[in-house]
């Protein structure tokens, strides 16, 4: 006598999950690979890195629809639910991160650590071929202001060291952080203040922030005001901040050194 099997209907919500999960995955890394290594525009490289999110959102969409079928009709998939969500999770992690920050941090794109009178960027023509002929733009008070509110520890670095001594700390932090200088001017002429125009970059997209640094003589040593502004978007998620922390602190330990 035959015995008539029948087997639980695979929920298809489940069954999808990993695919598009995969998918997902596969669409980021080559996006991130052609942005990081230029192969692509900036603007079209973010939208086909908006494509693998939103392919990874539906995916844990699935994986949770999957779930809900699976408990409600006992429907197969589980591993396959499971599958989908771990692979959407690992493409979802970092920009989950970044979408913390953006809500826990202002909305500004230029930081300074002089709000009151910000060092200027260069307008040569070394400098403006190098910044694909951009100038940051001026900040208006109300981004300045939430600045100061978020980042009191940004500060002016003030030395008991000559301007010429500080602009060798200036340049050799600027070297020791990877930055890309543009051009440097050594403290003198009328003003007596020193410059130094570098790039820096993103670790993983290599994304291009501005930065520029001011070397002011002062009656009791010299004065370091550092300025970086990004290139793109309308949040910095802290980047610029990070940027003139790391600067600070470098320059900090070359001037405790050379004592």
């Amino acid at each position: 006598m035959r015995r008539l099997i029948i087997e639980e209907p695979h929920s298809r919500p489940a069954k999808w999950s990993p695919t598009l999960a995969l998918f997902a995955l596969a669409v980021t890394i080559l996006a991130v690979l052609l942005i990081r290594f230029g192969r692509i525009d900036y603007q079209s490289g973010f939208i086909a890195l908006g494509a693998g999110i939103a392919i990874a959102l539906v995916a844990v969409l699935c994986a949770l629809a999957g779930f809900v079928r699976i408990w409600q009709e006992g429907r197969r998939g589980l591993g396959s639910a499971i599958k989908g969500l771990i692979v959407a999770s690992l493409v979802l992690a970092y920009p989950g991160f970044m979408a913390l920050k953006a809500v826990t941090l202002p909305a500004i794109t230029d930081v300074t650590t002089d709000t009151d009178d910000p060092p200027g960027f260069s307008r040569s023509r070394a400098a403006l071929e190098a910044r694909a002929g951009r100038v940051p733009p001026d900040v208006p008070p109300e981004a300045r202001e939430m600045q100061r509110a978020s980042y009191v520890q940004i500060a002016p670095l003030t030395l008991d060291i000559g301007p010429d001594e500080a602009f060798a700390i200036v340049r050799k932090a600027a070297d020791n952080l990877g930055w890309r200088v543009l051009e440097t001017v050594p403290p003198g002429g009328r003003a007596g203040l020193g410059r130094l125009e570098a790039v820096d970059r993103s670790l993983i997209l290599r994304v291009p922030y501005d930065i520029t640094v001011r070397v002011r003589p002062r009656v009791d040593g010299t004065r370091i005001d550092i300025r970086s502004a990004s290139r793109f978007g309308n949040h910095d998620l802290g980047a610029n901040a990070d940027h003139i922390r790391d600067f600070l602190e470098e320059a900090s330990n070359l001037a405790i050194a050379v004592r």
